[in-house]
């Protein structure tokens, strides 16, 4: 009988489904992850010795998870690592009892997964515990071995000045207009009762940040134009499509709302509609960012870093409202 894998001593629930993670140090890795493994934890984490973190990881990030757990080890920090196959059928629908126990006795976590259809509501619980418990947390949802060798090398610490310049200017502004040789042209409203917020990569205990970092966003008061996807969507869906270039998404929107759609690709426009029809808010604009990671330039078909690149991205859904102080939320983001 093995235990979940734990380097702080303490005594987890014995289980024969969980016996993969003490086999950790076992999993070999490119070495080539570790300088992005090291700006995670170190640079945009900056934990210390005397702090416990909480890794939470998919199967399928196996090798980055190993890369993390080896730089954690280096600080000397206690940790706890979880796969989350050992504690729930995928898409986990819900963040195991352990797990969220867990974050709770930690002062920094990771989340590192790939997303799965319909499990935006358990990453939510992931992210609501590490505002509700003061946690400096790193969402690497999609994160894969090309996003580690390129947007998380990138020097956060200048990421951080430039976002820090944007956002000065951002949360004075009222409207923005942004065009795109694809396309888009929109003209964006914000209101000063809702917050920008500065997600550069340096994370503190005031708001959790997507890695590889590097944007300024809020959640506009209002939103019109025609938007062109072109680049690639968010969720779980970007594991399907990819990059876009060859099959863009036509959005017309229409106070903040989608009021046409159109795609040559029929099958990404139907689950993008299916989508964006969850609920009552999943075709509203909740999102309006500006991407600030100047270490990265090119479209690779994942929405992690791909958003980062400097320009413009909007989401559909959840408004971030515990953040932009937004009076709606909704159970989907894309």
């Amino acid at each position: 009988m093995e235990k979940n894998f734990t380097n702080d001593g303490s005594r987890e629930q014995n289980s024969t489904k969980r016996k993969k993670n003490r086999n950790i140090h076992d999993v070999p890795f490119d070495p080539e992850l570790s300088p992005g493994a090291y700006n995670a934890v170190n640079t945009c984490l900056r934990l210390q010795p005397e702090e416990r973190i909480t890794i939470i990881a998919g199967e399928e990030c196996r090798e980055i998870a190993a890369a993390l757990v080896k730089t954690v080890e280096e600080v000397g920090s206690p940790y706890t690592l979880f796969f989350l196959e050992n504690f729930c059928e995928r898409p986990c629908l819900n963040i195991p009892h352990d797990i969220l126990h867990d974050l709770k006795q930690s002062q920094v976590s990771i989340y590192a997964a790939h997303a799965k259809p319909n499990e935006l509501h358990a990453r939510t619980q992931v992210t609501r515990m590490a505002t509700a418990h003061h946690l400096r947390h790193g969402h690497m949802v999609n994160i894969s071995k090309e996003i580690m060798l390129q947007g998380m090398r990138a020097d956060f610490v200048k990421v951080d000045e430039l976002s820090n310049r944007v956002f000065e200017k951002a949360k004075e502004t009222k409207v923005i207009r942004a065009q795109s040789k694809g396309g888009t042209d929109i003209e964006v409203h914000f209101s000063p009762l809702l917050n920008w917020l500065k997600t550069s990569g340096i994370i503190t205990e005031k708001k959790w940040n997507n890695l590889p970092g590097g944007e300024v966003l809020t959640s506009p008061s209002r939103i019109d134009g025609y938007f062109v996807t072109d680049g690639v969507v968010g969720d779980y869906l970007c594991d399907i499509y990819g990059d876009l270039k060859e099959t863009p998404l036509y959005i017309e929107i229409e106070n903040s709302r989608i009021k046409k759609v159109n795609c040559d690709n029929k099958q990404l426009l139907n689950d993008f509609m299916k989508y964006t029809s969850t609920d009552e808010n999943s075709d509203r604009v909740g999102e309006f960012a500006i991407g600030t990671n100047i270490g990265v330039n090119d479209i690779i078909g994942n929405i992690l870093q791909d958003e980062k690149i400097p320009g413009v991205h909007i989401a559909f859904g959840d408004s971030y409202w515990e953040h932009t102080g937004q009076t709606w939320g909704s159970s989907t983001h894309i």
